[in-house]
Formats: C-alpha cells, structure tokens, sequence
C-alpha cells in the first residue's frame, strides 16, 4: 500500500473514483470528502482516463465501477480490466469494485483480476465508508458467503486446473493450499496440521508468490480447481 492510513498517522486515506455516470462520481466525491480521514484525489469516466490518471495521482483506493458505458461500446466488464491493469501496475493499490448487478461472473472476474472488494451500488453511505477504510487497511470486503459463490463458479469440468507453478509447491505447502480452498482460517489449518499460526501465515504468504498470485482467494480458487481435477465427480 503506497500510504496504510492508521491511527494517529495523519494521513487520509487516497481516494480515485472511476464510472462513467457523472453525478454517481459526484455523488461518491461528496460522500467520502466529507470523512476526515478520507480525501479524493481524481476521478475519470472511462478506462482510458483512468489508466492516464491513477499511476500519476497514486491513490491508496481506487473505487471502480465494473461495467462502463453500453456493452456494444466497451463489452461487460470494462472495469475489471482496469482493476486488473492498475493492480499489474501499482500493487500496492486496493480496488473496491462497485456495481449495480449482483452478477457471479463478473464477481470471479474482479477477484481473479486482484479486487480487494466488491459492492452492489444499493450499499448504504456509512457501508461504503466502512468498506473504503477496510479495503485500504489491506483487508478484503469479501464475506464467507461471497468466497463460497465465488469457489461454486469454478466447480466442474470445464474449470482449467491450476497454473505450472502449482509443481513448485513442496508437499506441506500443497497440503495447505488444500486447506485454504476448503474455506479454513490460519488458524483452524494451524490446530488441523499441529503447526504455530505464525508458521502457516509464512508459509501462505510463500504459497502465493510461488503461485504468482496477490490475493488468498485467488489461491483457493486454484485449490479448488486442482481438486476437481485430481478428484473429478462420479456419476452412476
């Protein structure tokens, strides 16, 4: 993260807007400008501004809106590909996803792309305030729930299995990768394994390097594909 705001810090948190709807933009500006810790440095309408603006301003949040202008002009998801071009470019950089559709393609697509978060535009002004700050903590806004949605998506025999780094991974380091996809916290993997908590929150951070991945649901993504591959659903 280019700047953690903390407490006592007396830093803001630094704030981009990106959606192609001018009052949303200024309807987003008004609310967070209004918080203290809070300051928005830029805004933009389309991908192209977007892309422009944020490496030079180096936001601690970028608030993204996933889909932007008509399918015909941009395709669906034009959001998610900025996500996933200014986490390439800045990884320090939390990006909140916000949408107006409850969509679970588009929710795979922005966590897979390195989404910190990812909100309906129905979500109440205090709720949004709250997943800013929680986002640009370097926490994620995704529930339980929302990590199940996201694992069912990838279920089936069409999912392709995990990437060729996968083989780097020595056997401890797959065992709980598995873990991870089952859903488990690091420290319900470290009572599973008799490991310190410590331990496995290391070796989880090696796991997604070797992986070449920034975001543990990414990786339990990965688990659940490899699972469905080495152990493919049986019909009678």
């Amino acid at each position: 993260m280019n700047v953690t705001p903390g407490p006592g810090d007396g830093e803001p948190i630094k704030i981009f807007l990106l959606d192609d709807h001018e009052v949303v933009r200024r309807g987003l500006r008004d609310l967070l400008d209004t918080e203290p810790d809070m300051t928005v440095v830029g805004d933009a309408a389309d991908a192209r501004q977007a892309l422009a603006r944020v490496p030079a301003l180096r936001p601690d949040v970028a608030v993204l809106d996933v889909r932007l202008g008509s399918a015909e002009e941009h395709g669906d998801a034009e959001g998610i590909m900025v996500c996933r071009e200014l986490r390439a470019r800045l990884p320090g950089l939390a990006c909140l996803m916000l949408t107006s559709f409850d969509d679970d393609e588009a929710l795979f697509d922005a966590i897979m792309a390195g989404a910190d978060g990812y909100v309906l535009k129905q979500i109440k002004g205090s709720d949004l305030v709250v997943a800013v700050r929680t986002v640009a903590a370097g926490k994620s806004m995704l529930s339980p729930e929302v990590t199940a949605r996201v694992l069912t998506r990838v279920r089936g025999p069409a999912a392709p299995v995990g990437p060729p780094e996968l083989a780097r991974l020595t056997p401890r380091e797959r065992e709980i990768l598995d873990l991870v996809g089952e859903g488990l916290t690091n420290r319900q993997i470290a009572d599973r394994l008799y490991l310190a908590e410590k331990s496995v929150k290391n070796r989880i951070s090696t796991i997604l390097s070797k992986l070449k991945v920034e975001r543990r649901i990414q990786a339990a993504v990965i688990a659940e594909r490899v699972r469905e591959r080495e152990d493919p659903p049986h019909h009678p």
